[in-house]
């Protein structure tokens, strides 16, 4: 399995060889450093450790610090699982953007843009009242909430409330092409969150 770190740049459009328009998410991709690996026997699971994003000594805790001090000081800590076939990393390695080739499939995971409270039009699409007979300000409402019998609110019912702010998984996305001098990755589409938020990219 591949995979690495990255922060979105932003949006732009770039065009294929046919003429038709793809609409592309720029990410800066790594390099990220391997920090050390788990494995079944000793830990219980298999995964691998990486470092993304220098930072200074004084803006992470003396347990992170312990831990990468040997490969520097990052802003970022992530464990990858591993499969049985997806072999060992060495120690101290590094893997940037090359890692990946135009046309594979990767999945892209997120936190997405928070939006605070709002109200369920926004936040579930509700049509609202109707704008006739009388209904002076009734046009974003939610309408009723309860039924008469149970003279209770169901959970689950569709109500307003904190918006956004959660982790997003896009799956299915495409590598258009691999810039290795810049590091950045031009995957199709919109992946979540606002410019300079961490994404985690794996192969799908």
């Amino acid at each position: 399995m591949k995979f690495i770190l990255g922060t979105k740049k932003h949006m732009r459009e770039v065009f294929a060889e046919d003429g038709g328009r793809i609409p592309v998410t720029v990410i800066s991709a790594g390099p990220v450093t391997v920090l050390g690996q788990k494995s079944k026997k000793r830990d219980g699971y298999d995964a691998v450790l990486i470092g993304y994003g220098e930072t200074k000594e004084q803006r992470v805790s003396k347990a992170v610090r312990g831990k990468t001090k040997k490969h520097g000081i990052f802003k970022h800590l992530k464990e990858f699982r591993l499969g049985e076939s997806d072999g060992s990393y060495e120690e101290g390695a590094l893997i940037d953007a090359d890692a990946f080739e135009p046309g594979e499939s990767v999945r892209v995971s997120g936190i997405t843009k928070g939006k605070g409270f709002q109200g369920v039009v926004k936040r579930h699409g509700f049509h609202g009242g109707r704008r006739s007979h009388g209904q002076k300000h009734s046009e974003r409402e939610p309408g009723s909430i309860g039924a008469t019998g149970p003279q209770r609110v169901f959970k689950g019912t569709r109500m307003a409330g904190r918006m956004g702010g959660n982790r997003v998984t896009v799956q299915k996305s495409r590598i258009i092409s691999v810039d290795k001098e810049k590091n950045e990755l031009l995957i199709s589409g919109a992946v979540p969150g606002r410019r300079g938020t961490l994404l985690e990219i794996r192969s799908a």
